[in-house]
């Protein structure tokens, strides 16, 4: 009976599901099935059926092909390049947005406000977080985005956690291949948030157009808790709750940022970095800072300056790939495996340099031996 009802409910795009990780990776085995099981739940797809799906807009079959370019399985991630290879002539690039703030900003009420409204306007909006510290807690980061109930019950929407259990550069991977997977599929509107404010916030600035720092006033001094550079990278900084009795406070931050922001050298070239209020909330604001939004696309693509921008990404993305691929191979290397506790126990007690440790452990990946 319990199958039953399960068959009957409809897919929500709230699909939190536990981080990916090494051990396991979400899909079927095949070596698994039995012969003459076609069950497409069951059997992992071909290359054309994921394309087929993300191109229909299957909102089932897309959530599997971004579970399948997470997988850390070599099959899986042969077959994702195929897939990725046949969709990226055909996606559509859409707007990238960043968005990020110190906790309890009300970033997810934000998000929530002004998807719904996007997609009341006719956009499709994917959300995604960037969250590498989630490799600590072993699952999902998105647990606080059951609180998006709205958004992630419209039919236009779609929120998706980043896998948990890698590395900056693993989820910077993963994030970029499911833009693109949205992208194909029709979104429109990708917004990507990270969780805190630390090195992520770089991460996710190489991986979209525009990028938006949320802040609440009433906290002290209004630049503390939050690092420079984090300033530095936003095309715009919204203090959000200006609403009640916090208005006032949030109006005095505002100027207060307008200030700072007068000093320091925007973030895209052309473009002045600008403080805005907003109540998430209320609604209030939300609707002008997505002007900022258009106002940016607008002016950057017009001065080239969003062309050379995500052409750059892509050329630091291509080195990322080797730089993450060489890293894997040189950590499953046997022999470097084999010497590799042994010279960090002489670095720890000072009997060799590191560089000379480093360089003995590549001149052994290298297969040469030293003299």
């Amino acid at each position: 009976m319990a199958n039953k009802d399960h068959k009957k409910k409809k897919p929500s795009a709230l699909s939190v599901r536990p981080g990916v990780n090494d051990k396991h990776d979400g899909l079927p085995d095949n070596s698994a099935i039995s012969e003459g099981d076609t069950s497409p739940r069951r059997r992992l797809l071909t290359a054309q059926q994921y394309i087929d799906g993300v191109l229909s807009g299957d909102r089932a079959l897309l959530a599997r092909a971004i579970t399948l370019v997470e997988s850390g399985s070599r099959a899986h991630q042969e077959l994702a390049q195929e897939v990725l290879t046949t969709l990226l002539p055909q996606r559509k690039p859409a707007r990238r947005v960043g968005i990020t703030g110190v906790p309890g900003a009300g970033k997810s009420t934000f998000i929530e406000t002004l998807g719904t409204r996007l997609t009341a306007r006719g956009h499709k909006v994917a959300v995604l977080a960037v969250d590498p510290s989630s490799s600590l807690t072993g699952g999902s980061i998105l647990g606080d985005k059951t609180r998006m109930e709205k958004l992630a019950a419209d039919p236009n929407a779609f929120i998706r956690p980043s896998p948990s259990g890698g590395t900056l550069g693993g989820v910077a991977r993963k994030t970029r291949e499911t833009m693109m997977l949205f992208e194909a599929a029709g979104y429109d509107v990708i917004l990507v948030e990270t969780v805190g404010v630390g090195q992520s916030e770089i991460l996710v600035r190489s991986m979209v157009d525009f990028f938006l720092l949320i802040l609440i006033s009433g906290a002290g001094d209004e630049l503390q808790g939050i690092k420079k550079g984090v300033v530095e990278i936003a095309d715009a900084i919204l203090i959000n709750k200006a609403d009640g009795p916090g208005l006032q406070a949030a109006q005095l931050a505002r100027s207060v940022f307008e200030r700072v922001l007068h000093y320091l050298r925007p973030a895209t070239e052309g473009w002045r970095t600008g403080a805005f209020n907003a109540s998430a909330l209320k609604g209030a604001g939300v609707d002008e800072i997505w002007a900022v939004v258009e106002k940016f696309d607008a002016l950057t693509r017009a001065s080239g300056v969003h062309q050379k921008r995500r052409q750059d990404q892509e050329r630091q993305w291509l080195h990322d790939l080797v730089s993450e691929g060489l890293t894997n191979m040189f950590q499953a290397n046997i022999d470097v495996q084999k010497q590799l506790s042994e010279l960090e126990d002489r670095v720890a007690r000072g009997d060799l340099p590191a560089t000379a440790a480093a360089t003995l452990l590549l001149d052994i990946f290298n297969k040469k031996r030293p003299d």
